[in-house]
């Protein structure tokens, strides 16, 4: 186990500075100059040569790519994830203030998903043929093919402008506001929640109708165990394999879907960190906050190799 860790942390590793230096060589390859966020046309075409290059240097612009790709990889090892070019602000204290905002609805959006999922997939599975199984279907098919940014659009036109009963956008601490930030996240956590509950309903009938067939299933049925605990301590316990795979890749798709969903709803998170400073050519800010997105991923698909083995005991590692 242990020399599994460390080849499979040494391979997460690899990757992050793999994406790295993609998103790196593709902000300095996408048309644009960061130094347009000072000065404007008018301002650029007036300026003197030297005007516009001492600004580069101090950018740090002028370097070579290669250079400027150490020097800041060289800082992140430091732990300084570099300066924004446009706010000249620290980027870790900016993605500190981001980071939280975007774990708070993406987490509550995975625990409520997949929750919601394994109880509608058991009562799908149970019921089979029967109307549960066909409403629980029909919200698996929705919520699979239904665009995010869809969903957020027909949900602020119904519970924002028709009904007015929920804010259009914005976020607000729950530290600050517990009652105003639970309405301005009802939205976004259903657009965020409604693919993994359909994808882990969807998984989890059909691990269960798989192990309900087992021998084992019905010999607990001949011993008289109740239906409950022939479910919860047995069937369900033997179908959660494909369930936690299933979750690393729904909780990834989460955080990556939270780009789109902190746009719409004007949240101030990382996704939406991340789409003003591509917009802005703000090259550190960008490198920050996919440098912190891949690490989150590649520890949760980590987290979720480690614990084939403590859910299937068949699984070992060499």
């Amino acid at each position: 186990m242990t020399s599994y860790i460390i080849r499979r942390l040494i391979q997460s590793v690899v990757i992050i500075l793999l994406i790295t230096v993609i998103v790196f060589l593709v902000m300095r390859l996408l048309p644009g100059d960061p130094i347009y966020m000072f000065i404007s046309p008018e301002e650029f075409n007036s300026s003197s040569i030297e005007k516009i290059e001492e600004l580069r240097h101090e950018l740090g612009l002028d370097k070579p790519i290669i250079v400027q790709y150490g020097d800041w990889l060289f800082g992140v090892i430091r732990g300084d994830l570099g300066t924004s070019i446009l706010m000249r602000d620290s980027v870790a204290s900016r993605i500190g203030l981001r980071l939280p905002i975007t774990l708070h609805i993406g987490l509550l959006s995975f625990v409520i998903g997949t929750f919601l999922g394994i109880l509608l997939g058991i009562a799908s599975a149970l019921k089979r043929g029967k109307w549960p199984d066909t409403i629980v279907t029909i919200i698996s098919n929705i919520g699979i093919t239904m665009p995010a940014f869809l969903l957020g659009i027909i949900l602020m036109y119904f519970f924002s402008l028709y009904l007015g009963v929920l804010p259009v956008a914005g976020y607000t601490s729950p530290f600050e506001d517990f009652w105003m930030s639970t309405k301005q996240i009802i939205m976004p956590v259903i657009c965020l929640a409604l693919f993994p509950l359909a994808s882990t309903a969807r998984q989890t009938r059909s691990a269960m109708l798989e192990v309900v067939r087992q021998d084992y299933i019905r010999t607990a049925r001949g011993k008289g165990l109740s239906e409950q605990t022939i479910i919860m301590r047995h069937a369900l316990k033997n179908s959660l394999f494909p369930i936690v795979i299933l979750s690393g890749v729904l909780f990834c798709a989460i955080i990556g879907g939270s780009v789109l969903i902190e746009t719409i709803f004007n949240i101030p998170g990382m996704g939406r960190l991340a789409v003003d400073s591509i917009l802005d050519k703000d090259y550190p800010v960008v490198q920050g906050v996919v440098l912190v997105i891949s690490t989150i991923v590649v520890l949760v698909n980590l987290i979720v190799d480690i614990s084939y083995g403590w859910l299937d005991p068949r699984v070992h590692y060499e």
